[in-house]
């Protein structure tokens, strides 16, 4: 019985803050003993890692309390919007291994929410402002200091309705109107400083056309659309600590005079994910793109969730780095070295061992017979029996690192170095008896003789040798394109150094990326050669290349052009180059 206790009292200890707070709802009947959240990213650009933060918790929490989560675009503004957005978010979300109960947008209230905004029109609630922005945000005063009414404040409700509707007549100005509410403009919190809940776009939207020339604000939109929706918990970022109140009175002006204490949307915010040598506002995403700083969204150097899935990261591996990471209610800056260290203990469990050389020179068994081709046996994954083995073509003239070499090796290099023994794997133990170079004093070719009785298996394999090496066979291995990709910014926190380089230089937002970017962020290795297993590989195919480090085939590859892309190394070689 005490072991019982000790495990519940553990598993409660291990749930985080939002999860105890919807087991306390459920244990007090709140809401009708429903959970159900929404994930409402705006379809203005790719999702990051940092929404895949706030997918895992939005989908997780429902389904581990028997809950609905939907999916919810925030479509208010179509200047920025585009339905290719929203097609890549529904396939980001799957990919991650979750999925919704419905989908909606935020435009499916748009009626509800004009709606709502002459309601308040009608009670005195909200008026319309004539005033240009910058005489707004000047007359909203500080957090120290009460703002000043707007001289349309006190506009006649009659007046303001009559406006209101020529605001979607299409026959004003983009800026020349806004419908406020009227709150507070003495309130120390800014944004019951009579927010703007509208304003005038004239870009037709990507799902109401034309209809719609007035639309909402996400201040808004966002909690009425969780109340049409019947969620109990809406789980925001810290930013939205300070509007929560707002969120809080849009719902009770909406239903006012009825009782919403047991059945309306709870607001709950949670600490973002940042990541060091990680830029992830998707302005500045979006600058990346259209500059060619990168190739596209799905670049394996962004923060995208598509761009990770390109790389080779397991969706896995993702939800056990934020499950790490937790959840708190104070923002932090994760070491990206942690994420990686999630996605190498992943791949290490599901991927294929194979052989690859991406920096070859020609190593000739000079004892090996002429013509001769052996079948040797390699493990597909040394973690896993169930995945079984392949064969790898043996010969006499094999492909081998150049790193692997040495001329004249200091005493501990347990590599290929004349005079010395060293196994090549799943093979011979071999002797290294020279090299020969070429005019410009290059090493093209590296000589050994093997030990025909120590073939792998074979009772002299025992022999004890301090090195192993691999290769592939020169007549019977693909030539292959690496790609290996690195972090893409030089600067542990480019998001603080961007605006210090701004200021310092007086500069725009891409001449500052330009000093920042990291120019070994890419390389790409045209003279590689792989084993002809991975001549029918595909896409999100989980490899190791053997010394290497982990990759996957690119989307770009071809059977007559094979690509690989370096996933991540197998190990961390940042934290070394930071404590130089």
């Amino acid at each position: 019985m005490s072991d019982i206790s000790t495990n519940e009292e553990e598993g409660k200890k291990s749930l985080n803050f939002i999860e105890a707070m919807v087991e306390k709802d459920l244990a007090e009947g709140k809401n009708g003993g429903r959970v159900q959240t929404r994930f409402p990213p705006e379809p203005n650009g790719y999702l990051h890692i940092g929404h895949a933060k706030a997918i895992c918790l939005d989908f997780g929490i429902a389904e581990r309390h028997n809950g609905v989560c939907n999916l919810r675009f925030d479509d208010t503004n179509p200047v920025k919007e585009d339905m290719e957005y929203v097609d890549c978010i529904m396939e980001d979300i799957k990919w991650l291994g979750f999925h919704w109960n419905e989908i909606y947008y935020a435009s499916d209230y748009f009626q509800q929410l004009w709606d709502f905004a002459i309601q308040l029109i009608k009670e005195g609630k909200a008026y319309v402002d004539e005033q240009s922005a910058e005489l707004i945000a000047q007359q909203k005063g500080t957090p120290t200091q009460p703002g000043t009414n707007s001289p349309y404040r006190d506009r006649p409700i009659e007046e303001n309705m009559q406006l209101f509707l020529k605001m979607n007549s299409g026959e004003l100005e983009e800026g020349s109107m806004v419908l406020r509410a009227k709150i507070d403009m003495a309130n120390p919190n800014m944004h019951f400083r009579d927010p703007i809940i509208y304003r005038i776009i004239k870009t037709p939207h990507h799902r109401t056309g034309d209809k719609w020339k007035a639309y909402p604000m996400y201040d808004f939109a966002h909690g009425q659309s969780d109340y049409f929706e019947g969620v109990t918990h809406s789980l925001c970022t810290l930013e939205f600590v300070p509007h929560r109140p707002l969120y809080d009175l849009f719902i009770d002006w909406l239903k006012e005079g009825k009782d919403l204490d047991d059945n309306r949307p709870h607001q709950t915010e949670f600490n973002k994910l940042n990541l060091n040598y990680t830029l992830m506002s998707k302005r500045n995403l979006l600058i990346l793109v259209k500059e060619g700083l990168v190739n596209g969204w799905d670049d394996p150097r962004m923060p995208t969730i598509c761009a990770f899935r390109r790389r080779g990261y397991s969706p896995e591996s993702i939800r056990k780095f934020v499950d790490k990471i937790g959840y708190t209610t104070y923002d932090a800056l994760n070491d990206f070295a942690l994420l990686e260290s999630a996605v190498r203990d992943d791949l290490n469990a599901r991927s294929t061992r194979v052989s690859a050389v991406i920096n070859p020179v020609k190593l000739i068994i000079t004892n090996y017979p002429e013509g001769q081709v052996e079948e040797m046996e390699a493990i597909n994954n040394p973690e896993d029996q169930s995945a079984g083995s392949h064969h790898i073509e043996f010969s006499r003239e094999l492909w081998m690192e150049r790193d692997d070499f040495m001329e004249d090796a200091p005493k501990n290099y347990f590599r290929m170095t004349p005079g010395q023994e060293v196994r090549l794997k799943n093979a011979y133990i071999v002797k290294c008896t020279g090299c020969k170079k070429n005019d410009n004093g290059e090493i093209v070719e590296v000589y050994c003789e093997y030990d025909p009785n120590t073939k792998s298996g074979m009772p002299d394999s025992n022999r004890k040798v301090k090195g192993t090496l691999h290769w592939v066979s020169c007549a019977h291995c693909l030539p292959a394109e690496v790609r290996l990709y690195d972090r893409l910014w030089k600067v542990e926190n480019p998001r603080d150094e961007l605006i210090a380089i701004r200021e310092a230089k007086d500069c725009s937002v891409l001449d500052a990326m330009k000093e920042m970017i990291n120019p070994d962020s890419l390389k790409i290795l045209t003279n590689c050669y792989v084993e002809k297993y991975l001549a029918n590989a595909k896409p999100l195919d989980y490899l190791q290349f053997q010394r290497i480090g982990y990759f996957n085939v690119d989307k770009d590859s071809t059977p007559q052009n094979l690509i690989f892309n370096r996933t991540v190394s197998l190990k961390d070689t940042w934290s070394k180059i930071k404590t130089k």
